[in-house]
């Protein structure tokens, strides 16, 4: 574990201690009534404080996607921000992402950091290629497409061992969700990085839009 990682847990440990749930789904979770991920998608209940997912997944992680100097003309003169995009999760099945506005890069980075954990999602990972059928969780388990503005992606699942066919952004991210093998397709203006992060998020948002065999056994 990296110096920031560890400085990132022990934030969120302090920030944790001192959170008084202002949401009655913050309430249910400090009362031991919904003690897992699986439980709040259940209940529908939107997620309104990001310390409900540290609470519920303590080993989530994160990882700056970009910062960009954003500028305003204002009456007054030009108003200069930073604005980052910052990804989250857990490398098990859970990925969030979400972007923040400051003056300064810490807090426009912290911002992000909480706003992607209130667009957290879970992601449904399986063997969908037919060079590999092993029914591992090590891939995505079908074809998925995902758009945002000008940029569209299409996820194609891969075989065991063949890894993350992707530019850097888009490894960062299936990194998080716990995908480690697939190719994937990209087309429009990929420099654009936020579209493009957020493409491969709703990419993998759509993977619970299909409803498979196996859950039917379920």
């Amino acid at each position: 574990m990296s110096r920031q990682q560890r400085e990132d847990r022990d934030r969120r440990t302090s920030n944790l201690e001192a959170w008084v749930p202002k949401t009655r789904l913050g309430k249910m979770i400090q009362e031991g009534k919904i003690t897992t991920m699986e439980d709040l998608f259940l209940s529908g209940i939107k997620i309104s404080e990001p310390q409900i997912v540290d609470s519920l997944l303590p080993d989530i992680q994160e990882e700056v996607i970009n910062v960009n100097l954003v500028q305003k003309q204002t009456d007054a003169g030009e108003n200069s921000r930073f604005k980052a995009i910052v990804a989250v999760g857990n490398r098990d099945g859970y990925i969030g992402i979400g972007n923040g506005k400051a003056s300064q890069v810490r807090n426009a980075i912290e911002k992000a950091a909480a706003n992607a954990r209130l667009n957290i999602v879970p992601v449904k990972r399986g063997c969908g290629s037919w060079e590999c059928n092993c029914g591992q969780p090590h891939s995505v388990p079908f074809q998925v497409e995902g758009k945002c503005g000008g940029v569209r992606v299409v996820i194609l699942p891969g075989p065991r061992g063949l890894g993350l066919v992707s530019s850097e952004v888009a490894k960062t991210i299936f990194g998080l969700a716990g995908v480690k093998d697939l190719w994937m397709r990209s087309f429009g203006s990929t420099r654009t990085v936020p579209s493009y992060a957020y493409a491969i998020f709703d990419g993998l948002r759509k993977t619970y839009n299909l409803i498979t065999q196996a859950d039917w056994v379920k």
